[in-house]
């Protein structure tokens, strides 16, 4: 009788995670077609659907993961993604969310590729951006509101994201900002005479993320310096700039351009920019511009082993520093350090917000479509994905009307 329920329990708990599992890919799969906007609009969504229409997780967990993948080099919403899939459904989960988001945008950009190489020309999206990015604001935005009252909850708290909204809106680098954050939120712990706990390391994610970063990118770069073209190369380069680069789009322009066109010249600067921009215009990672860049250079081959490359480090990252979290919260110096990353992480995301409104409230049109949306998403709830929709449908009407 006892192994009868005991085999019960098992298939149970078993048909319980292949669920799990099944709603992690239906969601990310979905998040990785549709969500347009870089990665402050990735988070927000993420934030929509995790822990305001699931419940999977507080906000308070969500930030603090948040806040984990601005410590570590790669994508931080496909990182965070990953996080999510280990916090929601173990080692499986990981692959399966992080997969699932990477793979549809992936497919896309390739598509762009295919006929980038056969027509010589990319289409032409600004109609479609100009409907779509007035809702990714309004987006961040509620998202912003909602992390902001469960991380920003003190004065000190408050003081330090505008300090960091400043350092950054000054061109103080990012991962400056996120860890002097952490220092001064510790030192304000310890100076306000609070317990510190046993934490021989408050910041134990840097360390971390720098100590297995440098030896990755030091033989990636060794391997790829000297090589000529050829997949190995191609690869060890993506390995290399996902194992160490810290930052937006434009930094991933910086870092690209250095190599591939100067040191190694395997591609033309308007090649380059090209590849960029469909990374920027495509829903899902920024970084899969490695795609876009190794189809171009070794057709399809090449872009999966690019794609690969740059992807392969964050899910490294993640299962190394995810387990680290709850740890971290545990102490007292550690949860205070994560705190203040986190009040960074907050600061980051509303300068970016600040600098998508610049860019897509540009007429009366635009300002209409984020006041509604916005509207909207707080007082019905309204799905972002059919709001991105609708928005693209009247951008691109309105170039016809």
């Amino acid at each position: 009788m006892s192994e009868g329920l005991a085999s019960g329990d098992a298939r149970a708990s078993a048909q319980a995670r292949r669920a799990e599992l099944r709603e992690l890919a239906l969601l990310f799969l979905r998040l990785g077609t549709t969500a347009f906007g870089g990665p402050a609009a990735h988070v927000a969504m993420m934030e929509d659907e995790v822990v305001r229409r699931r419940g999977w997780m507080t906000r308070e967990d969500f930030l603090d993961l948040y806040g984990a993948t601005n410590l570590i080099p790669g994508p931080s919403s496909t990182e965070l993604a990953i996080h999510i899939g280990h916090r929601r459904a173990g080692w499986a989960g990981l692959l399966v969310a992080g997969g699932c988001f990477i793979f549809p945008a992936a497919l896309i950009t390739l598509g762009f590729a295919w006929g980038y190489v056969r027509f010589g020309a990319l289409p032409e999206m600004s109609a479609l951006l100009y409907g779509v990015k007035p809702v990714i604001i309004a987006v961040v935005v509620q998202a912003l509101w909602g992390l902001g009252r469960a991380g920003l909850r003190s004065w000190p708290s408050l003081v330090l994201a505008a300090l960091c909204a400043g350092a950054i809106l000054l061109g103080v680098h990012e991962l400056a900002v996120l860890a002097g954050a952490g220092a001064l939120a510790v030192a304000h712990r310890l100076a306000a005479g609070r317990p510190a706990g046993p934490s021989a390391g408050a910041a134990a994610v840097v360390p971390l993320a720098g100590g297995v970063a440098a030896p990755l990118a030091g033989g990636a770069a060794a391997a790829a310096a000297s090589a000529p073209f050829g997949l190995l190369p191609l690869f060890l380069f993506f390995l290399k700039v996902g194992s160490v680069l810290f930052g937006s789009g434009y930094v991933l322009l910086a870092f690209l351009r250095a190599d591939l066109v100067e040191r190694y010249r395997w591609m033309t600067e308007a090649q380059l920019l090209d590849a960029v921009a469909v990374g920027q215009v495509t829903p899902g990672p920024v970084f899969t511009t490695a795609t876009f860049i190794g189809y171009v250079l070794g057709r399809f081959p090449g872009a999966l082993v690019a794609t690969a490359g740059i992807f392969l480090p964050a899910f490294f990252f993640v299962a190394l520093s995810g387990p680290l979290i709850p740890r971290l919260r545990r102490s007292a110096v550690a949860s205070a350090f994560l705190d203040g990353v986190n009040a960074a992480s907050l600061a980051l995301m509303a300068v970016v917000a600040y600098r998508l409104t610049r860019a897509a409230v540009v007429d009366w049109l635009t300002a209409a479509l984020a006041i509604v949306a916005a509207f909207l998403l707080v007082r019905y709830r309204v799905s972002s994905l059919w709001l991105i929709l609708a928005g693209a449908a009247l951008g691109v009407a309105s170039v016809h009307l």
